[in-house]
């Protein structure tokens, strides 16, 4: 379906006829929680209109509570002290999309409004792009992400207790010719899917690794990158489900493959003139003042905001060395082995690769930090060390550089982050990082397989 020609230029007046015309009985509406997880329902129609002109109530328990629906014990913003009410929730109209295999019933994202605004990521990011616009920039970016495909469902995974999964294909085979036509039926089913979600796939091809593939999304303003990754996840989990099969974006789902990268790319554009503001053809690398500046705050932030982007305690299981993921708050030109990678290539291309990211993040809350950091660095013109030349795994770095090593760490360094607070408001800062002690208070309760077979019988 056509959604543009359906729903015009997607006001609220626009989306009404749209819905006359599709005479639709029901929409879904789904808003995405601290953990980047998709949270909706359906609604009738006539509650969906009376939504779309005076906002909906939604649980509040959806802050209140972990990706497995356990509740948190040290959330103030809501909890058994306030009785879960409902937070004001508003219906994103521009959000529209139709869903193939639903016979195209409307779908919408959804927003929070009133308090819980300070804590909805989808907002978080919202207040990023509206500082960025105060400071005469619009900001472009996309993702990519790695993401292991398997011959199991929800069930068969839990009967084989995550161990000894089946892969759609096995081995090493990076940009493989062979596997993706073999294969070509799925390709093109995510290919046409996210074509008509408007989530347009620049690139996607397999990477090194059994089963694992990669998805370059096409580059839009902040907000909608932000949407179409969040929808991409959830949608392409969907599609493999509804073939029997399953899709992970975990940091690393096995410690004998390489971790599953969730990689960001950033650019500004000065507002008035439409040019790209990070190329200087008079600098060394072509890199301008302000990208310069850029680099510096993402680089001098991230040890304080890495629990915003590393968000799970799998995430630190990734960030090792000779993995292809960084160790330290590096950055180089056209350098992998970096926290942040320089692409160079003109004023239209020039961009920042933010590689910390893996695919377990929220997108919402990791581009707010990746960008919001950037922000501030040219706010205070903060300069970034030299750039690293060859790997950066055989360099030493400055203690301000260290990364935490484990969740609890980082969101510790969150709480205390003065410029965290000032980026993304004290409520956000206090919710999300108790947020994230909490994950590593549930992981410290577990028995792992590791622990069993090295302690069981010897210790």
């Amino acid at each position: 379906m056509d959604v543009d020609k359906v729903f015009g230029r997607k006001t609220v007046a626009d989306i009404k006829k749209g819905l006359r015309q599709l005479n639709v009985e029901y929409v879904k509406v789904g808003a995405f929680d601290i953990d980047g997880i998709l949270r909706g329902k359906y609604m009738k129609i006539d509650k969906f209109l009376s939504a779309l002109d005076n906002g909906f109530g939604f649980c509040d328990v959806i802050f209140g509570w972990d990706s497995n629906d356990q509740l948190y014990d040290s959330a103030s913003f809501t909890g058994w002290h306030t009785a879960y009410p409902d937070a004001e929730a508003r219906i994103v109209p521009e959000s529209v999309r139709c869903l193939p295999f639903e016979n195209n019933i409307p779908f919408f994202i959804a927003e929070f409004a009133g308090r819980a605004a300070a804590v909805c990521p989808r907002n978080l990011l919202k207040r990023i792009t509206q500082r960025a616009d105060k400071m005469g920039y619009a900001v472009n970016a996309s993702c990519e992400f790695e993401f292991f495909v398997f011959e199991e469902t929800p069930e068969s995974v839990r009967a084989k207790n995550y161990q000894n999964l089946k892969s759609i294909t096995p081995g090493y085979f990076g940009y493989s010719t062979l596997r993706n036509s073999v294969h070509a039926e799925f390709y093109h089913d995510l290919l046409n899917m996210c074509r008509d979600m408007n989530i347009p796939i620049e690139g996607l091809h397999t990477e090194t690794g059994p089963g694992v593939l990669e998805a370059a999304l096409l580059y839009s303003e902040a907000l909608e990158a932000a949407d179409r990754a969040a929808l991409f996840k959830t949608f392409t989990k969907v599609l493999a489900q509804r073939r029997g099969w399953m899709a992970t974006f975990m940091a690393k789902w096995s410690n004998k493959w390489p971790g599953q990268s969730g990689h960001i790319h950033i650019s500004l554009k000065d507002k008035k003139s439409g040019k790209g503001i990070f190329y200087d053809a008079k600098k060394p690398h072509g890199i301008s003042d302000k990208m310069r500046w850029f680099i510096g705050g993402q680089q001098a932030l991230m040890p304080e905001l890495l629990s915003m982007i590393a968000c799970t305690v799998n995430s630190y299981s990734r960030l090792i060395p000779g993995f292809w993921a960084p160790t330290a708050a590096s950055w180089g030109i056209e350098n992998r082995t970096t926290a942040l990678r320089v692409i160079g290539g003109g004023e239209k291309s020039q961009r920042v690769e933010y590689r910390i990211a893996a695919a377990d993040i929220n997108p919402y809350i990791a581009l707010s930090a990746a960008i919001g950091s950037g922000l501030w660095g040219i706010e205070n013109k903060i300069e970034p060390t030299k750039p690293v030349t060859g790997s950066s795994y055989a360099q030493t770095f400055p203690d301000k550089l260290a990364l935490p090593a484990t969740l609890f760490e980082a969101a510790g360094r969150l709480r205390k982050s003065k410029a965290a607070a000032a980026l993304f408001g004290k409520e956000f800062v206090e919710h999300y990082a108790q947020s994230r002690e909490w994950e590593e208070r549930e992981f410290r309760k577990a028995i792992t397989d590791w622990e069993l077979s090295r302690y069981f019988e010897i210790i």
